[in-house]
């Protein structure tokens, strides 16, 4: 199949882009560029076309859908804290930029496969400590992120009921994985990572209590495949996560105790949700099936990081 992504050229759409050519599908990408993004497509097969440009702009979306079978979109401003400094930013590329995809693939006739997030859920649930998130949930987005990307969500959703577009909406639970962003406004574990091979001190918001269901990057694409291949999930929304839950600060002092440096707490975050417990029976009823537990995967990141950003 001739395959767009958007975002390719980010963490989780270089690993997807990858796997993409490795099944023998053509894939085209379309994103922003920037020294990450080179830096990411130094992995990726070089038989990938590129195309830089945003989702933005109107006329770029449109030249790049046309004549592909089907549109992963996963680019989007994905982070929390810029929201906050930012809002108006997330709106533009997270709501528009998705009206823009659906418009193409609506022309065209492409099936969209749609990156949302579990941040769409917020934790504003009033559900008992056994109860998990499923794709019924009501959304209630805690951060300008957190709307932006509920806002595309039910765009799509909305352009399935009214224009009966093959659309298929992914709800991720905390990906991570080698070529997470870190930095200012990166991921949490690339940030620890990085300030560990520097010899600092990690630096964590509030009592580091709050749990999250964190899903190896592997096993993130393992779910796109799944949903690539099963051609009876149009109108659907289905979680991919790992199924289990690990508290923030059990995250830090893996990784404090690895380079023999200390964990700090911070004031906690305006915006902050305290669990995301993922149902994925759904996913797991399709033959998802997550392979790489957090300590597994959080090694094999520590392992990357020190050969590729010392």
């Amino acid at each position: 199949m001739k395959i767009l992504i958007t975002g390719g050229a980010g963490f989780q759409g270089s690993h997807l882009t990858s796997a993409l050519v490795k099944k023998g599908h053509q894939v085209t990408i379309l994103n922003t560029f920037s020294d990450r993004a080179l830096f990411n497509l130094s992995f990726i097969p070089k038989e990938v076309i590129v195309v830089w440009g945003s989702v933005t702009d109107k006329e770029i979306v449109d030249k790049t859908v046309r004549g592909h079978d089907v549109v992963f979109h996963l680019a989007a401003h994905i982070n929390v804290d810029e929201s906050l400094h930012d809002p108006a930013i997330f709106y533009h590329v997270n709501i528009l930029g998705t009206h823009n995809i659906l418009e193409a693939v609506r022309k065209y006739g492409s099936r969209l496969i749609l990156t949302s997030t579990c941040e769409v859920y917020g934790d504003d649930h009033n559900f008992d400590s056994d109860e998990l998130l499923d794709e019924s949930a009501e959304l209630r987005p805690n951060s300008p992120y957190a709307a932006s990307k509920a806002g595309g969500d039910r765009m799509c959703y909305a352009y399935f009921r009214s224009f009966d577009v093959d659309v298929t909406i992914v709800r991720p639970f905390n990906i991570y994985g080698e070529r997470q962003k870190n930095g200012r406004f990166g991921a949490l574990i690339p940030i620890l990572t990085d300030k560990a091979l520097r010899n600092e001190d990690l630096i964590i918001f509030g009592d580091g209590l709050s749990t999250r269901d964190y899903m190896h990057v592997s096993d993130a694409v393992q779910g796109y495949l799944i949903v690539l291949e099963n051609l009876s999930l149009k109108g659907k929304v289905i979680n991919f996560a790992s199924g289990k839950n690990t508290r923030i600060k059990d995250i830090a002092d893996h990784i404090a105790q690895h380079f023999g440096v200390k964990v700090i707490h911070d004031s906690a975050r305006p915006g902050e949700v305290s669990r995301f417990p993922a149902d994925i029976s759904f996913a797991r009823s399709l033959g998802f099936n997550p392979h790489v537990d957090i300590r597994e995967g959080l090694d094999r990141y520590i392992m990357w990081a020190e050969k590729n950003l010392k």
